[in-house]
């Protein structure tokens, strides 16, 4: 046992510490070294391990990483947060007490942001940049180390269609290339300073759960997991992902903690994947719930024989694994195998070199509060993820001088749950609240130096008596913000307004883990309150916040604009006002497809065609009696500055391992330089098995000036048309594709293409 302050990892006769050597003869001569109970204790991780509680198992070298979480579903409970000396105590104990000395991974839900918080995933996808992705990954991931945390559990690649699920909210979406893009980004983000490790999850299926419920079944055969569900999570591991979560679904009536074939065949053999499978938390003690496992005993064989390395919280490795080795029950090979993963992961995060960056003493105490926030980052991301849904002239705001303007809803003063779920570092009193942003905007309209009522938040009381924020003279007569606690009083103040802007939407609590819902309407009371204040004749213009895709029908034809602003994060109340008043472009589009009714879910763009084709809805036919059948707002909807062009190809064939070039012009009809995205789809016509009617096949964000005309130009390799058959083999077919650009623009313009 070394003595107390003498580091391990500094001894000559620790080759496993010498960066110099390549790192799987480092990994080899560690594992050379460890017992059985070291290995297995490189598979065990506690949440919230503790100093004193658990000081005999760090000196016994019997856990490998640790989490910092409020519990099973930390997304919505905040916990006392994390901090960098805290954790240099705790690796210094790993280091110091015990005889390898191995530092723990360090884990914790960093999500869409540490200290400065972005939109929530959702809300990023709907920028459709992958530029924007990975700065806000890397942003999360410079503050988390900060922290000396060295593994986050994100980016989430399920592919989803049914806004229930509570989790859309931590997804890129519906279309498999845009998450596949945006999660590969995520990784790319996120992972590289090098000091921390990015995890795809849930691998795989766990999009699909039935009814949109959290942790249920999920019904879907293996052609479909390869052309939609495992896309992402094969871009994830070509872009060099360090870990993967097991999904808590079954697939097909197998557990995802016990799959051996997608996780030990297709993910660390077919795919070749040499970093590390997690368990969800508590995943491994759940086979004995779901009914595959007799005892906690039995779930870790299972576990370990599928591909499952590190048992989150589970203690079912702790406990049985080294037991089950030396029983016979278990193959050695198995558990070594884990432990190398584990190392190879430590190795390579620099965990094992005497200078790494995340261990004590290599970083300031301060800690991530020592980088202050990165307000202009936040700024961007979330304005450029608003989707104007419509906008009958309203937008940018431009009242009157004798206008009075009501700002209205819960979220006017609200600020925690502008950051929307799973936020465990974020500081509400940081979060830019809308009214105070609103206001001081609106303020800048007539160059106001200050407002009369301390930003908006207080100044002036209306009927009865209560704070309303009043701005001075002559930008509008008064601008007044009420909580919309009480309907009446919002009412009464709607029916003098000239214009009211409502911010209304869902509670973050409402979205993330085990955040389903059974209705994907606005919470109850605020659609009626919607209506009240359109039939008095106002100006209206709403605004919904919100961790999901929602029906929002009816408020589309009360409302003279709309726009869906997720839940943005820190700096939402300034990226608010930029886009409502300043006259910042909102270039997002849908990631997901609004539905017309909970009876429409699930829905996707990239629908497969039936044997009977859907009517012509255009003359009020569909596949129900009482309501089209089509998305309310579909895939790829957004308000949009650009006039397109024809889309041309620069040659009507392209071979199977070519590349086909589209080309088309488009126009910035504003007086404003934007950045938007621009979408191509495609059909392929003839195939082995079903395809989508249409499937987001390429994208490209383009910049163009005000007034000006730019070409776009989409390479895309004739192996983006390709499918996994019928043998589940990848396959590119020879036959007629068609490609088209814009949908579901009504200039959406299509070019025919054949695959030789």
């Amino acid at each position: 046992m070394p003595h107390h302050g003498e580091d391990p990892r500094t001894r000559s006769d620790r080759p496993w510490a010498d960066p110099a050597r390549p790192v799987e003869e480092r990994v080899a001569a560690l594992l050379d070294a460890m017992t059985l109970p070291e290995l297995v204790g490189q598979l065990h991780q506690p949440a919230n391990v503790d100093l004193e509680r658990d000081a005999a198992l760090l000196a016994a070298g019997a856990i490998g990483s640790t989490l910092h979480a409020s519990g099973a579903t930390a997304g919505n409970v905040r916990d006392g947060g994390v901090s960098r000396d805290r954790v240099d105590d705790l690796q210094r104990a790993a280091i110091e007490s015990s005889r390898l000395g191995i530092p723990l991974l360090i884990a914790r839900d960093v999500i869409h942001g540490h200290r400065t918080v972005a939109p929530i995933p959702l809300g990023q996808a709907a920028t459709f940049d992958e530029q924007v992705v990975h700065d806000v990954a890397a942003r999360a991931a410079l503050e988390a180390s900060a922290d000396g945390l060295t593994w986050t559990f994100a980016p989430m690649l399920d592919v989803v269609d049914d806004p229930r699920w509570g989790r859309v909210a931590e997804s890129f979406g519906e279309s498999p290339l845009l998450t596949a893009r945006l999660g590969a980004a995520a990784v790319r983000g996120f992972q590289a300073s090098g000091l921390v490790t990015a995890c795809a999850k849930h691998y795989v299926g766990y999009g699909l759960s039935r009814g949109g419920r959290d942790y249920a079944t999920a019904e879907v055969g293996e052609i479909t997991l390869r052309n939609r569900h495992l896309v992402p999570f094969r871009a994830a591991v070509d872009a060099g992902v360090g870990t993967v979560m097991a999904a808590f679904c079954d697939v097909d009536g197998v557990p995802m903690h016990s799959h051996h074939h997608l996780l030990r065949e297709v993910l660390k053999g077919e795919w070749g994947f040499d970093g590390v499978v997690v368990a969800d938390w508590n995943g491994i003690g759940e086979l004995v719930e779901h009914g595959v496992a007799a005892d906690l005993r039995d779930a870790a064989r299972l576990a370990i024989e599928a591909g499952v390395d590190v048992d989150m919280v589970s203690g079912a490795y702790a406990a049985h694994l080294a037991a089950l080795v030396e029983g016979g029950e278990v193959d050695l090979e198995l558990v070594r195998d884990a432990a190398r993963r584990v190392l190879r992961l430590k190795v390579r995060l620099g965990l094992l070199d005497p200078d790494c960056a995340s261990l004590p003493g290599r970083g300031d105490l301060a800690g991530s509060h020592g980088l202050g926030l990165d307000r202009a980052l936040a700024r961007e991301a979330a304005a450029r993820s608003f989707v104007v849904l419509r906008n009958d002239g309203m937008l940018p705001l431009r009242p009157r001088p004798t206008d009075t303007v009501l700002l209205t809803g819960a979220y006017t003063r609200e600020r925690a749950s502008l950051l929307g779920t799973w936020v465990l570092d974020g500081d509400p009193e940081q979060v830019s609240a809308v009214a105070p942003a609103v206001v001081r905007a609106l303020g800048e309209l007539a160059e106001l130096a200050e407002l009369t009522a301390g930003a908006g938040d207080a100044g002036g009381a209306d009927a009865d008596g209560d704070a309303v924020g009043v701005v001075a003279e002559p930008t509008v007569r008064r601008v007044l913000v009420d909580d919309g606690a009480f309907a009446d009083r919002t009412l009464r103040l709607a029916r003098d307004a000239d214009l009211t802007v409502a911010f209304v939407g869902e509670h973050a609590a409402r979205s993330g883990e085990d955040g389903s819902t059974s209705d994907v309407g606005l919470p109850p009371g605020q659609l009626e309150v919607l209506r009240g204040i359109a039939a008095l004749g106002s100006r209206l213009v709403v605004v919904v916040l919100t961790g999901r895709p929602l029906a929002l029908g009816e408020v589309l034809d009360l409302a003279d604009a709309v726009v869906l602003a997720w839940h943005p994060g820190t700096e939402a109340g300034e990226a608010l006002a930029d886009v409502l008043v300043r006259g910042v472009p909102a270039t997002g589009r849908l990631p997901m497809s609004l539905p017309r009714s909970v009876g429409h879910l699930p829905i996707t763009h990239a629908e497969r065609p039936s044997g009977r084709p859907l009517p012509d809805e255009a003359r009020g036919r569909g596949r129900y009696i009482d309501a089209p059948s089509s998305a309310g707002v579909p895939f790829g909807a957004g308000a949009s500055a650009l006039a397109y062009g024809s889309l041309t190809a620069a040659s009507g064939e392209v071979t199977r391992d070519g590349e086909a070039v589209v080309t088309l012009e488009v126009t910035n009809r504003s007086d404003r330089e934007v950045r938007e995205p621009v979408l191509l789809f495609l059909r392929d016509e003839v195939a082995e098995v079903t395809r989508p009617v249409r499937e987001l096949v390429d994208v490209q964000v383009v910049t163009v000036p005000a007034g000006a005309s730019v070409p776009v130009t989409f390479r895309v390799p004739a192996h983006a048309f390709g499918y996994h058959g019928r043998d589940h083999a990848f396959r590119v077919d020879p036959g007629r594709v068609v490609l088209t650009v814009g949908w579901p623009r009504a200039d959406a313009s299509a070019v025919v293409l054949d695959v030789v």
